[in-house]
């Protein structure tokens, strides 16, 4: 069998495993290990043990298990309660107030847990029975809660982030600071996108908070102010060089994991959940980088990449042109395909035409991960829709997907901004690391 059938077999049977639900991180390892073995049969054992066993001792992958247990902490601790609540009391009695305080407590959660869908499970089980009171438009309410869950993969600390380092080789400190400016952009845009629909369509929003009084808005600030200055330690540890990506993330959960202890929460229940949540969590993640290793081992082996470069470059295409290009494809793979699996399936493919054009790799991190988010929000296999429907199980899916779609145009449009002006991405990090 020629290298050309066993490519377009490799393929096939991924998607075939990925069809029928097989989870992605095992189906790129079966289909991997399988193309390897037809290609050099006694090479198929030592590389599926290699990068097993390379993955599962990488160092910088320590950051993931650190964060996510940041973040569980901080839900048992009610350090997430705090952030909602204050964002409540200065945007609640604003039209659309309770949808956008959703949205600025998505950020901040998204800070310490670098999970979307921590973040909108999180978030949504605090603010949507607080919008139903107020009897906001559940299309509006639930989509605010899936987009905004969906900051969890672009402000940092952010999972999408660590793997698109560990499969590119860039430096997660640099991703981390890449992804901050976009990240309030976003949190930004998905604001602005409420304001325009109840100002457009009042009867979504009708009724608003009663406004809380200066003493007490900051009596709530001063309650948050725990997760406010662990996420500013953290990142802002980061930035200054006080420690690196790794060391914040050691940081971050001695920090919450102590605010857990001072509040009295950690219980023997709460030690158990958090645990387990955090292990599951990590295995996943886990799961899907050893099988996205072995794969891209064997998309290197049928030699895919190189011819793939070899076309572009005759083509005479330039580096932007592939790069909305693949962003295009992206968005398209985004409505039938997760985030995670787009990540780790199209990096190895797209990494070695973009880096012979000369594109900023850190850039179009960036760009990939704004684009995955938008793929966590598409109908029909949105993650974060179903994990909102999980919480709001009274909800037709289709007022849902109907109400992600303001947010949807807001993420496309902070995409444009990047394209045109790359500084909104890379001007952090390039003054951090020169």
């Amino acid at each position: 069998m020629d290298r050309e059938t066993i490519t377009a077999a490799g393929f096939a049977a991924l998607f075939v495993l990925l069809f029928i639900r097989v989870p992605v991180g095992l189906a790129m390892l079966i289909a991997g290990a399988l193309g390897i073995y037809l290609i050099r049969p006694p090479a198929a054992l030592p590389v599926v043990a290699g990068e097993i066993f390379g993955e599962a001792s990488n160092y910088p992958l320590t950051i993931l298990p650190l964060f996510i247990l940041m973040g569980n902490l901080a839900g048992v601790s009610g350090m997430s309660r705090d952030l909602y609540d204050a964002a409540h009391s200065w945007f609640g009695h604003l039209k659309g107030g309770l949808a956008s305080a959703t949205i600025v407590g998505c950020a901040g959660f998204s800070a310490l847990s670098g999970s979307s869908l921590a973040a909108a499970l999180t978030m949504g089980r605090v603010s949507l029975p607080e919008m139903q009171r107020y009897k906001y438009d559940d299309g509006l309410a639930t989509g605010a809660v899936a987009a905004g869950g969906t900051l969890g993969i672009l402000i940092p600390p952010s999972a999408g982030f660590v793997v698109y380092a560990i499969l590119t080789e860039e430096s997660i400190g640099r991703l981390f600071m890449a992804g901050v400016l976009p990240g309030l952009l976003l949190t930004c845009m998905f604001i602005l996108a409420i304001w325009i629909v109840v100002t457009l369509k009042p009867e979504k929003a009708p009724v608003a908070a009663q406004r809380e009084s200066f003493e007490t808005r900051i009596k709530r600030l001063g309650r948050a102010g725990w997760i406010v200055g662990i996420i500013f330690i953290t990142i802002g540890g980061i930035y200054a060089g006080v420690f690196s990506a790794i060391e914040a993330a050691g940081m971050g959960a001695i920090m919450a994991l102590g605010v857990t202890i001072l509040r009295r929460a950690l219980t023997w229940n709460n030690i158990k959940d958090v645990t387990n949540s955090t292990l599951k969590s990590t295995g996943t993640v886990f799961l899907i980088l050893f099988g996205a290793f072995v794969f891209k081992t064997f998309v290197g082996f049928t030699g895919l990449p190189v011819k793939m470069t070899a076309w572009v470059d005759a083509q005479g295409f330039t580096g932007f042109q592939v790069v909305i290009a693949i962003l295009v494809l992206f968005i398209i793979l985004g409505t039938f395909l997760e985030g995670f699996a787009i990540l780790v399936l199209a990096v190895p493919l797209v990494q070695p035409i973009l880096e012979s054009l000369g594109v900023d790799m850190i850039w179009f991190g960036v760009l990939m991960v704004i684009v995955l988010e938008m793929a966590l929000i598409s109908p029909p296999v949105g993650i974060n829709v179903f994990v909102v429907k999980g919480i709001a199980p009274t909800v037709p899916l289709g007022t849902i997907f109907r109400g992600i779609w303001p947010f949807w145009i807001a993420m496309a449009v902070v995409v444009a901004a990047v394209l045109a002006f790359p500084g909104i991405a890379l001007l952090l990090p390039n003054s951090m690391f020169g």
